[in-house]
């Protein structure tokens, strides 16, 4: 599951990436010190365990990655938020499902 993410602040710039031969990046961020916290080599680890253990709850992941729910949960928002990671949430309960959508990355500088 690769994923081409970029490094741009200007979102007019963007645009003109669309007509270039280089991958299109569909994550943005918009300094490397963001990209850096968000790939981290513990959030990259953390993605690579849930596409290999699919754990079913927030909890299971936390027993099997050594992380506190807590700081887990936050960290697995904030990968949502780049779409790196989906969070099924179950209507029955209030359990969440982390699911990665990606585990590769390709950086696409401007």
């Amino acid at each position: 599951m690769r994923t081409v993410v970029g490094i741009r602040s200007d979102k007019r710039a963007r645009q003109a990436s669309i007509h270039s031969e280089a991958p299109t990046p569909t994550v943005w961020f918009a300094s490397w010190r963001q990209l850096a916290g968000v790939l981290s080599d513990e959030n990259r680890a953390l993605l690579r365990l849930m596409q290999e253990k699919q754990p079913r709850t927030v909890l299971e992941l936390a027993e099997l990655s050594g992380r506190a729910a807590s700081n887990l949960s936050r960290t697995l928002r904030n990968l949502e938020g780049y779409g790196l990671v989906k969070l099924h949430r179950s209507p029955d309960t209030r359990a969440v499902r982390p699911e990665a959508l990606a585990t590769e990355f390709l950086v696409v500088l401007d």
